[in-house]
């Protein structure tokens, strides 16, 4: 790979992603951008690119922390800086991979010199190397929670703090953060969202010349990339300049009352949660202003800041899209646009206190009255319109379908998709045992985070050390060693690591019943809400999800495993019912799917939840088939829950002797609510203590 940066000016398009990272090298203080985007769209290209437009900065000699000479960190670990020298260096742009361990983020300490020497040996992390420049993480929401939350409290509180054992060291950590992600990977997390100033959503462009001159420039690049880096040296210059100009008009622009007020309405009008988005939104504007070279910020900054700092913080809810009204931004700015005192501001005048309004509806406009005195026509509210009601009273409610004889199929009959209800909170279903897969928030496991349960020999280098263990091991042979000062003589097999136990993220894979006998409108319509509601507890325990469903002549993987939930509901939205029920077809190509997850990633232990009333239709011998298949799981110890879809007067039993032969749990519809459960112990509880009263 080139060691020649591709221009930032030889981006085709791309606008809204090209301002959001140029306003965060004007202010800093914006808080970062989150670019979210398909694969292949210049993401990483043109956050590479950006650090080569930021001016350089001075730089205290011999400082590892990237210390201002005009304003050093009293708290630097390598200071004081008083008589130090300084020098001028290029702003860093720092890339954050995705598997990186904690201790190289914040920094470690060298612990073994710590203890045999008695020093503060401390090696500075990736936010100390980031401080005054640009902190790039790609993928952000493939990264652990607990490396996402260090690093936003980093750039939330411009420093960093390093607790080991007693040992405490804290230094600056001010960077421009800029995080990547593609939503099809899974989502980041609303209130990790909220972290980032701003959002920016880019999809490739559908226009053929522009798709043209994006390949034309890239083969370009890759064939000489130091002269295509040349053909665009002076316009990369410009930009560097305008950045330049820009930081030093920031502190004279001057946000105006209205221009304030109209960000506090619009922040309040969208339900925004919270006061980050108001103080982003006028630390956005401001840096727009500046941008453009105006020291008074404007109604159109207001209107971009908005668009740039609020989709983001409108989710109220996982499965929502970000996104913003336009129409209701515009009516916002527009109420607000006058001063508070302005005569405009009162309800029913002209400016002149007699209330007339010349341009108002005159007799027949809409919302007047009309030639006949009355208002605008009403809609009718009598009856339904008669085809409406021929139509409905064709469509009687159709008995569930009865099993068809295998030597006389009958085509599948499907039903138009149903919504889904309201999700609600669920029981929260574990794998039994402890595991060793990746950071999360279902099923016990040993985790690099969590509360410390043991001590043992380290397993590679040695990053948690177990104090009390470690001296514990060494204390025996200190005389046996000629121990004579106050350190200890320790040697490499005395060290102990702490083995931490926390939770674990599972792989939750959905085999959902979508045959003729789940097809009954409102039934599917609680079903689906239900796995809706389990989808939403897989999204924020981190889990991996995949849904197969079988209905008809087999079973279809509808959604492979993947991190985006977000996908998984939209794939259960759409998805239609009807024909046979071939439970079988079901579990056994849920059988394969953990067969091949399984060499994928052997480390995360999976959960099966079978979505089903429990009968087997399709084929001689179904019911026998699906128990056998069944066995497989039980077998090899899978993690099972059963939602019993059976509704009616009349219940078989037949999910909860599924549920038998798997080797797990059956939960009605009722159960899986969390408050239900929470019911249920309550009056338990109640009634027991009401025994033991009248006992005495």
């Amino acid at each position: 790979m080139s060691d020649v940066r591709y221009p930032f000016t030889a981006v085709v398009g791309m606008t809204d992603l090209r301002l959001g990272l140029l306003l965060n090298a004007v202010s800093p203080a914006v808080g970062g951008v989150l670019v979210r985007g398909e694969k292949g769209t210049a993401k990483s290209t043109m956050v590479r690119a950006l650090a080569g437009l930021l001016p350089s900065i001075a730089t205290v000699d011999d400082c590892r922390f990237s210390c201002d000479p005009a304003a050093p960190d009293p708290q630097c670990p390598d200071g004081p800086h008083a008589s130090s020298g300084s020098s001028e260096r290029p702003s860093q742009l720092v890339e954050l991979p995705v598997g990186v361990a904690e201790d190289r983020i914040v920094g470690s300490l060298d612990l073994e010199r710590a203890l045999a020497e008695g020093v503060k040996a401390y090696e500075p992390g990736l936010l100390a190397k980031a401080h005054r420049g640009v902190l790039y993480i790609d993928e952000v929401n493939l990264l652990q929670d607990h490396v996402v939350d260090l690093l936003l409290d980093a750039a939330a509180m411009g420093r960093s703090y390093v607790e080991r054992e007693g040992v405490s060291v804290r230094h600056a950590a001010r960077f421009l953060l800029v995080g990547t992600m593609n939503p099809e990977e899974g989502e980041l997390r609303p209130q990790l969202l909220d972290r980032f100033g701003l959002t920016v959503e880019i999809a490739a462009t559908r226009d053929p010349a522009e798709r043209a001159e994006v390949v034309r420039r890239r083969l370009a690049y890759d064939a000489d990339p130091a002269g295509f880096a040349a053909r665009f040296a002076g316009e990369e210059r410009a930009l560097a300049e305008r950045i330049t100009a820009a930081r030093e008009l920031l502190p004279k622009v001057e946000l105006t009352d209205v221009a304030l007020r109209q960000i506090t309405a619009v922040c309040a009008a969208f339900e925004v949660d919270g006061l980050r988005a108001d103080i982003v939104m006028a630390r956005t504007a401001v840096a727009l202003a500046a941008w453009d070279g105006r020291a008074e910020v404007l109604e159109e900054d207001v209107r971009k800041a908005a668009q740039l700092a609020l989709p983001h913080r409108r989710r109220r809810n996982p499965f929502d899209a970000p996104g913003l009204d336009e129409e209701q931004l515009d009516r916002t700015l527009e109420e607000h646009a006058q001063p508070e005192d302005s005569p405009e501001d009162s309800p029913g005048t002209d400016g002149d206190g007699d209330g007339d309004d010349p341009d108002g509806p005159g007799p027949g406009d809409d919302g007047g009255p009309g030639p006949d005195g009355g208002g605008a026509p009403e809609p009718e509210s009598g009856p339904q319109a008669p085809e409406a009601a021929a139509s409905d009273a064709a469509a009687p409610d159709l008995p569930e379908q009865q099993p068809v004889p295998a030597q006389h199929p009958a085509p599948a009959r499907e039903s138009a998709p149903v919504a889904a209800g309201d999700p609600y909170r669920t029981r929260l279903f574990a794998v039994r045992g402890t595991g060793h897969g990746a950071q999360g928030r279902r099923s016990p496991a040993e985790t690099d985070s969590g509360y410390t349960v043991r001590a043992r020999r380290p397993q590679g280098a040695l990053s948690r050390l177990h104090l009390t263990a470690t001296l514990q091991a060494a204390a025996p042979h200190q005389v046996a060693r000629g121990r004579s000062g106050a350190a200890l003589v320790l040697r490499k097999d005395d060290f102990r690591e702490q083995v931490r136990k926390g939770r674990e993220s599972n792989l939750v894979l959905f085999v959902v019943d979508a045959s003729g006998s789940m097809a009954a409108r409102q039934r599917m319509t609680a079903v689906k809400g239900a796995v809706l509601s389990l989808l939403m507890d897989a999204y924020q325990r981190r889990d991996k999800i995949g849904m197969i469903t079988f209905r008809g002549a087999g079973a279809e993987l509808a959604l492979p495993p993947t991190s985006s939930v977000e996908v998984g509901a939209a794939r259960l939205e759409s998805l239609p019912t009807g024909g046979r029920t071939p439970l079988a077809a079901g579990l056994l190509r849920a059988h394969e799917v953990l067969r091949i997850e399984r060499l994928r990633d052997p480390a995360r232990r999976p959960l099966v939840v079978v979505v089903t009333d429990g009968r087997a239709t399709g084929g001689r011998d179904a019911l026998a088939q699906s128990r056998r298949a069944a066995g497989l799981f039980a077998a090899q110890g899978v993690a099972s829950v059963v939602l019993d879809c059976e509704s009616g007067p009349v219940r078989l039993g037949l999910a909860r002797t599924l549920a038998g032969h798997l080797g797990g749990t059956a939960v009605t519809l009722d159960e899986l609510r969390a408050e239900g459960v929470a019911s249920l112990v309550r009056d338990s509880r109640d009634n027991r203590a009401t025994t033991m009263r009248k006992a005495a």
